[in-house]
This record gives structure tokens, sequence and C-alpha cells, in this order.
């Protein structure tokens, strides 16, 4: 990982545009920086507009007949040959490019743009084979099956900077099941994202299957949606944005050939609500490293927290504690624990909600600094609430902020019915507690408060295979990413019935005249 950190260090990329499997320039380059020293250059990411985003569409439509006729075996080749060289020798190369681009720490970088990512790749695969073997009964006389056919179209797959993981994921699972793809990534994330492309036209990946346009998003959306051949939308990042896109698709649905799929994952205010009974440093930790890994910039990370009165004291000062311990910095130092923020704007953001807390009578109890001078970081933050409904107890941050809000022991039935109502979102949820009816309470009254619901374990770190990951409610379509219910989105099935004796006569038996 050093050498790779080491090579990326001495040069810069120039990362274009991808359509039908030729290098492209767009109307302009932007600079790409790194967010813990926004002085160093990355790269330039070529930028798409309008007229280069259809043309990428045209690809996309131009490449769908030849990869839809191929079998699912021989289109799986392909992924599982790039989860092999990722897991080989492009793994610390992507770990690199993920750590200095999206300021990761080594630690997450490897569950993310390594383990992750070979993950989505290998278990996709075999999700896919037990779709295929997913087949209707047949009786006597007649043979049934289900053809799983791509949609009929291309798929937009728009992804987020936070995970080089989804990044990937989103553009390769329509393309296993068939469908070619218009690969939409997140600007911050372009130097990781188009290593991923470089990595799947190694494993033999045809043109035009996935065509890679970082651009302006208006624009690029605009042409995007405004095809007729637009079947799907698979999508990660703010409410707002997945908002705008579905009003767009809804005022253009007359002119698609076909009802396109929508499927994103949004945002979340995830919480980790702890009964009296609750192991008090299980819970401590759990709330710093579910707050603070990659800066708090997870949609899963915990962002409020519902503590006892008779267990906050002894919490409190195990928080603090390893919170003067925490290492922030420069990731290349595998001892940092904390990286950057993305960008200046997620900067300010955090920072006003911060500087903000205290007139709502709530109480900085850890960190509460900035300093953007060398890299936009932010120190983990620790804010107790008075006010249970205070903005940052309710309110998407996206950054290292923790609110804490201390209830009467005695209070937890109300507490149930306070942590299910404060948010508008439902992606992620953890309950601590040592008595087994207070979980089995917990989990009843908050069914419907999380997608990924974790009991004494943080509300981050969904494993694929093992935690199918998505939420509801304002935090998306909970079609699980990394699960056979997400592949099944991206096929329209069509039966199949063939009969081995037709029948010679119209007329049936109660037909007959009768006795």
């Amino acid at each position: 990982m050093e050498k790779a950190l080491d090579a990326l260090r001495i040069r810069e990329s120039k990362i274009p545009l991808v359509i039908g499997g030729q290098r492209l320039s767009g109307t302009g380059a932007r600079a790409l920086y790194c967010p813990h020293d926004h002085a160093r250059t990355l790269g330039m990411v070529e930028q798409a507009d309008e007229r280069m985003a259809f043309t990428a569409v045209q690809a996309a439509v131009g490449a769908q007949a030849d990869w839809a006729a191929m079998s699912l075996d021989e289109r799986a080749a392909i992924f599982l040959r790039a989860a092999e060289l990722l897991a080989g020798p492009w793994r610390q190369i992507l770990n690199a490019a993920t750590m200095v681009g999206q300021s990761k720490t080594a630690h997450q970088a490897e569950i993310d743009s390594a383990c992750e990512l070979i993950d989505f790749l290998r278990f996709n695969v075999a999700f896919a084979e037990r779709l295929q073997q997913m087949q209707p009964l047949s009786s006597n006389g007649v043979l049934n099956r289900l053809d799983y056919r791509p949609l009929e179209g291309f798929v937009y797959a728009v992804t987020p900077f936070n995970f080089t993981a989804i990044g990937g994921n989103l553009p390769c699972a329509p393309a296993l099941m068939g469908n070619t793809v218009v690969w939409k990534p997140a600007f911050s994330a372009s130097l990781s994202n188009y290593l991923i492309l470089e990595l799947l036209e190694a494993a033999g990946l045809p043109p035009g299957v996935i065509n890679f346009v970082p651009g302006n998003s208006a624009s690029v959306s605009a042409a995007v949606l405004s095809s007729p051949d637009f079947a799907g939308l698979h999508f990660t990042g703010s409410t707002a944005v997945f908002d705008g896109l579905w009003q767009q698709v809804a005022q253009n649905l007359p002119g698609y050939r076909t009802y396109p799929r929508l499927i994103g994952e949004t945002g979340g205010k995830d919480f980790v609500l702890a009964h009296a009974s609750a192991e008090p440093q299980a819970l401590s930790v759990a709330l710093l490293r579910g707050a603070f890994e990659y800066q708090g910039q997870k949609c899963s990370a915990a962002s409020r927290a519902y503590i006892p009165a008779s267990l906050w004291p002894r919490v409190k000062e195990a928080l603090l504690d390893d919170i003067a311990t925490v290492r922030m910095g420069d990731v290349a130092d595998f001892r940092t624990f904390m990286g950057a923020l993305i960008d200046h704007k997620a900067y300010e953001r955090v920072m006003r909600y911060i500087d903000h807390a205290p007139n709502q009578g709530s109480t900085v109890l850890a960190g509460g600094r900035g300093d953007d001078r060398i890299g936009y970081f932010v120190e983990p933050t620790v804010i107790e609430a008075s006010d249970p409904k205070a903005a940052t107890m309710e309110e998407e941050i996206f950054g290292p902020v923790l609110s804490v809000y201390v209830y009467p022991d005695a209070r937890w039935d109300e507490i149930l019915s306070l942590v299910n109502q404060t948010s508008p979102y439902s992606l992620t949820g953890a309950v601590f507690a040592n008595d087994r009816r207070a979980i089995n309470e917990a989990a009843a009254a908050l069914r419907f408060a999380a997608g990924n619901f974790y009991v004494n374990d943080k509300p981050t770190g969904a494993v694929v295979g093992q935690q199918p990951f998505g939420g509801a409610r304002r935090s998306g379509t909970n079609d699980k990413a990394g699960s056979i219910l997400n592949l099944q989105r991206w096929v329209s099935p069509r039966t199949v019935k063939e009969t081995w004796v037709p029948a010679g006569h119209y007329v049936y038996p109660s037909m007959s005249d009768a006795q």
C-alpha cells in the first residue's frame, strides 16, 4: 500500500470520459484535489455535457443486443475475473486511490474498495445464479420456465463519493443481469471510480456495456432521463437529489418505452438506543466507531444516541477519554483514525450545525472545532442535547457529529416512540441492552425505523451476503444492495409455456350431449 501511495504521489492522473470503449475529452477538465491536503492536485477530470451524455446513451443502447445475448455464465466470468484481479494485483492501487481521493484511512479503504467490492462482484454472481434457478412448476404435458430478460433499454447509475464499492456495484449489478449502463460517478470519487472501469476492462468487459460520464449532474441527468430508452435508475446519494431525479422521470414518463425501475438508497439519521441494562464500555466503543469512522460520512453512521441517565456518566467518561486519543490527519499515516471531510462545502455545512448547536440549548462536550487550512478537518464532536427535537438530533449532518439525548430510565416506553418518530429516515439503527425483554420491545417498536437493525453492535459495517443493506421511508426504496432482492429488479421476466401435445379440437367434455 505504501508503494501504491507513493506511485500516486508522483503522478497526476488524467480521467477521461469513456463512451463505447473510447477515451474522450469533454467540454473541459476539472481539477480534483486531495481532501486532507487540498493544495495537492490528484488529476484532471473531463466533464461531460448533455451532448456527450446523449452519446453515452447511444453507446449503451447500441451495445445492449450483443451483451444481452451473452449467457449469464459468460457475463459472470468477466465480473469474477475482475474480483480476482482486485483481490490480487489491483488491490492496493484501488485502496490507495480511495485513500488519497476520498480521505479514507488504510483500514476503511481496505474494507471498502477491496473487501466489499470483491464481495459485491462474487456474491452478485451467486445470487444471479440462484435467481435463474427460481423456475415455475410444470404439469404433465407442459414445460414452464422463466426467461430472465434484461430491462428493455439502459440503466443510469448515479454513484456517491463515500464508498468506492458502491461506485462499482451500482453499474455492475445491472450489467451482470444483461443491461447496459450509463455511469455518472461523484466527482470526488472520480479517481477510484475510473480505476474500477479500467479494472473491468482488464477483466474483459466489452465496449459500451458501462459508459463512464463524469460531469455536471444536472446536464448529464437531463440528457439521460430524456431518452425514450431509459429503463432504470440505480442511485445512492442524497434524498433531495433522488427526489429530483424521480420527479424528472415522472415528467418524462409518457415518452419512455417502458416503466423505468427506480432503485435508490438515500439519507439517514441513524440511531443508537441504549437500555439501562446495556454494557457501558461496549456502548462507548460502538458510539465512537459508529459515529466517527470515515468522519461520519457514512449514510449508516451513528448520528443520534439515546442513553439512560443511570448509564450516561460512565459512557460519557469512557467516550470522551477515547476521543481525546483519536488521531486525525493524513491517511498515509496508518496510525490515523480520521481523515478529512470530502470538500469545503461539506466542511462548511458540518461547522454550521456545530456552531448553531448552543443556540438550541445543546452543549458541546468534545471536539467542536474545525481547521480547513490544509485539509477539511473537523474534530470528532459530541453534543449533549437538552431538546430531543434539536436540529442535530433530527437532521442529517453527514459529518463527525454525535448528538446524545439523556433520558430518565423510567421513560423507556416513551423513548421508543420518540426514536421512531423523530427522523423521516429509516436506514440503520441499533439497540444496546442485556435485558432480552428490552431487546424484544425495541425490535417491535422500531420495526419500521431501520432497514438494517443491530443488537449490541454499531449501526455501520453491513457485510455483503450477511446484512443486505438498505432502508425505507425517506432513506430509499430498500432494494437491498448485495442481495438477490436487488438483482431481481434488473430483470424483466418472461413466462414461457411449451405444450407437448396441443389440443386437436375446441370442444370441452362438458359440452357433450347430456344423458
